[in-house]
């Protein structure tokens, strides 16, 4: 353990030495806002993709003049509309943690392009199944215990990876951000659907996947 705790510490100062060699200004925190189009991978294969929201603050630490990581954190909304004739959305809220290296492209005075990619992850801090049938919406919880009785409840953590583009002009920015789920979200059980009878939904996949489309303002 203390082998592990003096190895974390020495690259924490290699980390601090050659962002403050970089820049007088190695640490830029910023904040951002902006539009998510999601949907999901895996058995739900006629899932269309939802509209949502991500909001958030951004970290930038410089290990070169080019080379950043890019942190932060951020809530995001994902999910999907899984099933057209009854109009059943899944909706999930998430607060994620995305780790990306970065490299920054100058192009200009104070205008620079920023490719960066890595992984993320996220907890789900709430989510809804959400159904509109004859002009009334009705709602359930996806991680209650109404959803483990009827076998559709999911599972909170998420893990992936990701990757973006986008460019600073001077302290604003603007962005894309794709990212792709690892892990099955799905904690589906035996399942029992009007008209359709019972049916174990245990080995169902269930993948995210987003596109964000933001704003920020670095300080």
């Amino acid at each position: 353990m203390k082998m592990v705790a003096r190895t974390t510490l020495i690259v924490a100062a290699i980390l601090l030495t050659i962002g403050v060699n970089a820049q007088d200004k190695p640490l830029t925190f910023g904040v951002k806002a902006g539009m998510n189009i999601s949907n999901v991978s895996g058995d739900f294969e006629d899932a269309k993709a939802k509209i949502g929201f991500n909001a958030g603050v951004t970290l930038d630490f410089a290990l070169t003049n080019d080379l950043y990581l890019l942190t932060g954190l951020e809530f995001t909304s994902k999910g999907a509309k899984v099933e057209e004739d009854t109009n059943l959305k899944m909706s999930l809220s998430y607060i994620q943690l995305p780790v990306h290296a970065g490299y920054k492209l100058t192009v200009a005075n104070d205008t620079r392009i920023v490719f960066h990619a890595g992984p993320y992850i996220a907890y789900a801090a709430d989510g809804k199944w959400k159904a509109k049938e004859g002009g009334i919406e009705e709602s359930a919880g996806i991680f209650s215990d109404e959803a483990e009785a009827a076998g559709l409840k999911m599972k909170r953590f998420d893990f992936g990876l990701g990757f973006g583009v986008g460019a600073e002009f001077g302290q604003f920015n603007a962005g894309v951000n794709c990212d792709f789920g690892l892990v099955n979200i799905a904690d589906f059980g035996m399942v029992d659907f009007p008209g359709f009878g019972k049916f174990d939904a245990s080995s169902v996949s269930v993948k995210n996947m987003n596109v964000g489309i933001s704003l920020g303002y670095k300080f």
